[in-house]
């Protein structure tokens, strides 16, 4: 993260961001609570909907702000993949991805200064907490309110591993270090890792070279090519929109799609439709007697591998749909994912691919639009009420619970140095790391 041009931190094509995944049995606390934090609420996070979320409305309207980066086109030869005909996955080498948090964000800072909304995030940071209750690994995030203005920015902590995918979170018995598993390729850590890549390669994967490019009205912000030299920034437009929730709550998010479906022969360019793109990921289907192994199924039973997934990845699953939902997107495309073999995390092969309209996908999981803004409301509503200064909302890792503190203006920033040098030194403790 950080960095003074948008915390590009830009996560090489294909090659992994940094690591640094603790062992999470008795499961850590994301941040450790300092003892000058004051407490300002805190929430059941299963009860949150029924109990808390008053207002349900969806927004009294969604406008487009700016359109930047370009989209490529979906490759349909990806609608035919299946177990007996799947695709191998490519790496992409040379394609920059950037998850850059809303305060690094030179556009969002420019919309800021210009009075264009006074609540700031990004579709990644408001699809988690909109969809927060369905969460079971630990997570914070930080929120400013401005001096003066009021303005809210909701952030991700600059070493949190808020952008790694997690796998199987939500299920019965989610993956732990064990002693089957001498190297280690299905700890969480490692499938957070591995989940992610496929994600990221996935998504370019599925679509066509760049002849067919859309180029919007700005470049790719992130992207500088003296920094990344030989790169190029992944097929991803960002869509900055604002959200009108009434009582004078203009909330602006950047969101993403990441390529568009062409216009079927003889239909009208209005029928061109944009998509983001996700993969889903076998990694061991004889893990449990539970488990539904995906080459049996896909192609025959595919209801029953999504079933599974819906309810072994809830959480990453109603994230996605969220995030489809606030880019506006007319399509999602899942793909689903699988180690070649299932003793090697580094080789894989795509399944089968399926479009869901984010709308109807919302439906079929029991996620309810009314229910996600509901969530974001009460948030805002919450610090409003607050004074100025940083704040941070974490789950516990261990109970449903959401926890508001009120924090030290300094804190993350001041000794990001000395962390990172005690970090150094606890990972030469352990031994663990390479």
């Amino acid at each position: 993260g950080g960095g003074g041009r948008g915390g590009r931190g830009g996560w090489g094509g294909g090659r992994g961001g940094r690591g640094g995944w603790r062992d999470r049995v008795d499961r850590q606390a994301s941040v450790s609570v300092r003892p000058d934090w004051k407490r300002v609420d805190e929430y059941d996070l299963p009860k949150m909907l029924a109990k808390v979320v008053t207002d349900q409305t969806p927004p009294k309207s969604a406008e487009d702000l700016l359109w930047c980066g370009f989209l490529d086109q979906y490759n349909d030869v990806y609608d035919r993949v299946s177990a007996r005909a799947p695709a191998p996955l490519k790496r992409s080498e040379n394609k920059e991805f950037y998850p850059v948090t809303t305060t690094d964000d030179p556009v969002i800072e420019k919309l800021a200064i210009d009075g264009a909304g006074n609540v700031f995030a990004t579709d990644a940071i408001l699809a988690h907490l909109m969809t927060c209750p369905r969460s079971v690994y630990p997570w914070d995030i930080v929120v400013q309110k401005l001096p003066g203005s009021g303005a809210l920015f909701f952030d991700k902590r600059d070493a949190s591993q808020f952008d790694y995918l997690t796998v199987n979170e939500t299920a019965n018995n989610p993956p732990t270090k064990s002693d089957d598993d001498p190297e280690g390729i299905n700890a969480p850590e490692r499938l957070s890792l591995e989940a992610t890549m496929i994600n990221q390669n996935f998504s370019q994967q599925i679509l066509k070279s760049a002849k067919t490019r859309r180029s919007f009205d700005l470049p790719n912000p992130f992207f500088d090519e003296e920094d990344d030299e030989g790169m190029e920034p992944a097929s991803v437009a960002y869509r900055y929109r604002r959200f009108d929730l009434g009582d004078d709550v203009k909330l602006v998010c950047r969101t993403e799609l990441h390529g568009f479906v062409g216009k079927k022969k003889g239909k009208k360019e209005e029928d061109e439709q944009y998509m983001t793109a996700y993969a889903l990921n076998e990694y061991d289907p004889n893990r449990d007697h539970l488990a539904v192994n995906w080459r049996d199924k896909i192609d025959s039973q595919r209801g029953a591998v999504l079933a599974n997934e819906l309810k072994n990845n809830s959480f990453k699953l109603a994230r996605w749909t969220a995030q489809s939902l606030l880019a506006g997107a007319s399509q999602m495309k899942v793909g689903f994912v699988s180690r070649n073999n299932s003793k090697n995390p580094y080789e894989h092969v795509v399944l089968a691919t399926q479009f869901y309209r984010p709308a109807d996908f919302a439906a079929q999981i029991t996620l309810s639009e009314g229910g996600m803004w509901g969530i974001m409301r009460h948030l805002i509503s919450l610090f409003r009420d607050q004074p100025e200064g940083k704040y941070v909302i974490m789950r516990d890792p261990n109970k449903a619970i959401m926890r508001i503190f009120a924090v030290p203006p300094g804190t993350f920033e001041e000794d990001s140095d000395e962390d990172e040098e005690e970090e150094e030194e606890e990972k030469g403790k352990d031994g663990k790391e390479e």
